[in-house]
């Protein structure tokens, strides 16, 4: 009798210490241990670059080498190529404030530009894949085909 006790009392000790140690840690469902602040100002610091941007079914990272990306204080979104520039916004939103159609408790990087159609196709609310302080992995899932997009923007 006092076995099957000690056995239900490890067990129950058990099965606490699994549910205390599932904590995320402010991680999103895609596991981004960074809040919408922190990412904020990691990106609103340096010079960025596109180096990854694949295309539903091809890569165009190649369109965009040369280009410095910054993202200013104020939402706005730079980017330049020696005397081309190019206007835009940009912001983060959590699930509280996203106007996307996901129901994911997630964080979103947005980026909004009206012209030229090269940048257009950037425009989009890109869901965070993976973060740091001088790299930031995006992706979206197209609601038309299903089809997923990549944006890598590091740090210069």
């Amino acid at each position: 009798m006092k076995n099957a006790l000690t056995h239900k009392m490890i067990a129950v000790l058990g099965i606490l210490i699994f549910l205390t140690s599932c904590d995320k840690d402010n991680a999103d469902d895609n596991g981004i241990a960074a809040d919408k602040t922190e990412i904020e100002a990691a990106v609103k610091s340096g010079e960025w670059h596109i180096t990854y941007y694949f295309d539903s079914d091809k890569d165009e990272t190649n369109d965009y080498v040369g280009y410095v990306f910054t993202f200013n204080a104020n939402g706005t979104l730079g980017a330049t190529n020696g005397n081309i520039s190019v206007s835009g916004a940009w912001s983060v939103t959590d699930s509280a404030t996203s106007n996307d159609d996901s129901s994911d408790d997630d964080i979103d990087f947005n980026i909004f530009f009206t012209s030229p159609l090269l940048f257009e196709e950037l425009t989009d609310d890109w869901d965070i894949q993976k973060f740091t302080n001088t790299k930031i992995e995006l992706y979206d899932v197209s609601g038309g085909d299903g089809t997923t997009d990549y944006l890598t923007f590091e740090k210069s």
